[in-house]
């Protein structure tokens, strides 16, 4: 018999917003596998570092983030082999992830390369985008309102379309693309009503209104312009 994959969304950061199936799946898994950026400790384990029961075989995939798409792709082929070896040998592996493992996670390259060959559940936890809100706290939207997220790296005349045709937004992944979404934010004039929060749910969380915000910003960091 084989072994199960799980992906397990941890939620934006805060260890109290890791479900209770999350929590119970993390626990029994011989086997924990998480993502980590060169030079960085895993966010993802930290986020649920004071529920591992201890004993647990760990597998760090390590990425390199400033590293061309096509050596990604294959540190996730290499990543994927390594789970497959205790999938095949009966051992059930759970990779948690921060937020939710399918809304912009890492967690889908081993998804596409693993759930033909093994069986694979996916546990949804709190996105960033329900973390922010909540943050503020504002309601994103009501009724029949249309809400769009955006990343930060999209072109400016992208964002600039998608935001003048929606009633409610969250741009996220600002990092070193604040400045540019900014100018569009301000360019629509919706400055006056849209929100900035970096680090949600975290200890060193900031709520601000947009125009109060002075560059640099953290990639984990969004803005929120709701109806």
């Amino acid at each position: 018999m084989t072994g199960t994959l799980y992906g397990l969304g941890v939620g934006p950061g805060d260890p109290e917003l890791v479900t209770l199936k999350a929590l119970r799946l993390l626990r029994a898994c011989p086997v924990i596998a998480y993502l980590a950026a060169n030079g960085s400790d895993s966010f993802a384990r930290s986020i649920v570092a004071g529920h591992l029961p201890g004993g647990q075989t760990e597998l760090v995939v390590r990425i390199d983030m400033s590293a061309p798409a096509s050596d990604g792709q294959a540190i996730y082929d290499r990543a994927a082999e390594e789970i497959a070896v205790h999938l095949a040998a009966g051992r059930d592996v759970a990779m948690p992830c921060e937020g939710d493992p399918f809304f912009y996670g890492s967690f889908q390259y081993l998804f596409t390369r693993l759930a033909g060959r093994f069986p694979v559940q996916v546990v949804p936890g709190v996105s960033s985008l329900m973390a922010t809100a909540a943050a503020v706290p504002v309601p994103l939207t009501s009724r029949n309102d249309v809400l769009t997220v955006l990343p930060a790296p999209l072109d400016a005349a992208v964002l600039k379309e998608r935001l003048a045709a929606t009633d409610a937004a969250a741009v996220m992944k600002l990092g070193r693309h604040f400045d540019k979404v900014r100018a569009v934010v301000d360019e629509l004039g919706l400055t006056a009503r849209a929100l900035y929060v970096e680090r949600a749910g975290l200890p060193e969380q900031r709520v601000l209104p947009l125009a109060e915000v002075r560059p640099p910003v953290p990639y984990f960091s969004m803005i929120l312009v709701p109806r």
